[in-house]
């Protein structure tokens, strides 16, 4: 009986990389999600004996990503991953929210074959449009021996899932991985690695558990602290029923002291809450092991990375 060929399968969801314009010379002025990640395969340029599929998971611009999407996605890669011949899974991505996907993915999914996030800063019809090269990256690593978890490939540079964050809103190497740094990068075809991957981490619940109706994930959102903040932000959240708020701290996370007391009122009627800086790079460091007990810190997660995290928490702890 012939085996059946090593499987890559790309998955779409729309975003930049299948985006199309009027003219080739314009890269801002385009209509995102416009074609069929079939379409887009052509660019894919797999190791002999490997074989591509593609499903339409959804086809959206990514600064609309929603939670069931990400649900969408995380079944799909579930399925697929647990098929013999399938030995990694592409995601075509818009670049806006890719960083939470990515991070929600690898919370998620925790997946021991590599997964690996993919988009474009510009469209597919743009004269110098560069997701060909990003998708013909990604296949790269989706192949790559030892490759696994939740991984970033854009401008030839690899992010594990769990750090990668977009830095630029025009640069085609838009992306970083603060501290951390990549993974690695493919030059010439091949990967290069920079540093090990990530050890895998255990799912934080099973994706059969995700709910099909996003009001009924729990609702997090992000309070920036800053120069005169106002109490009244963190009060209203907490009065219209948000399940947690992520403060975006200043500095080493410290917190402006208008926000204490409503923080405190809010810790008291059960929200969840993490704090995590606003700087771009770097984590919070506790000055003693008690330190962040009312408010606990994000560590190294950027405030987006955080928010993902509070509402993956809220959701374990539902489904417990």
């Amino acid at each position: 009986m012939q085996s059946k060929p090593r499987t890559v399968v790309v998955l779409g969801s729309g975003g930049t990389i299948a985006g199309e314009a009027a003219s080739a010379d314009d890269d801002l002025g385009y209509r995102s999600a416009s074609l069929p990640v079939a379409a887009l395969v052509g660019a894919l340029q797999l190791p002999e004996g490997h074989a591509v599929e593609t499903e339409q998971v959804a086809q959206l611009d990514s600064k609309d990503m929603d939670c069931v999407t990400w649900r969408a996605l995380a079944l799909a890669i579930d399925r697929h991953l647990g098929r013999t011949e399938v030995v990694g899974v592409v995601v075509t991505h818009g670049t806006d929210t890719l960083e939470e996907t990515a991070y929600f993915l690898d919370r998620v999914v925790a997946p021991a074959k590599p997964v690996v996030l993919t988009g474009a800063m510009r469209p597919a019809t743009s004269r110098e449009a560069d997701g060909p090269r990003n998708l013909r990256d990604a296949g790269v690593v989706a192949t790559a021996a030892g490759a696994r978890g939740v991984a970033a490939v854009v401008a030839g540079v690899v992010h594990a899932g769990r750090d990668v964050r977009k830095l630029h809103p025009q640069r085609l190497d838009a992306f970083g991985s603060g501290d951390a740094g990549p993974v690695g990068d493919v030059v010439d075809g091949a990967l290069r690695m920079r540093r090990p991957w990530p050890a895998p981490a255990r799912a934080a619940i099973d994706v059969a558990q995700l709910p099909a109706d996003d009001a009924l994930w729990p609702w997090v959102e992000i309070v920036t602290s800053g120069a005169a903040a106002d109490p009244r932000s963190v009060r209203a959240l907490v009065d219209a029923g948000c399940a947690g708020i992520v403060v975006a701290a200043t500095g080493n996370g410290t917190v402006h002291c208008a926000l204490d007391a409503p923080l405190a009122d809010a810790a008291a009627r059960g929200v969840a809450l993490l704090r995590a800086t606003r700087c771009l790079a770097g984590a919070i460091v506790e000055p003693g092991p008690a330190a962040g007990a009312a408010l606990p810190s994000a560590g190294a997660l950027t405030p987006q990375q955080a928010r993902v995290e509070l509402i993956v928490r809220l959701l374990a702890a539902r489904a417990a």
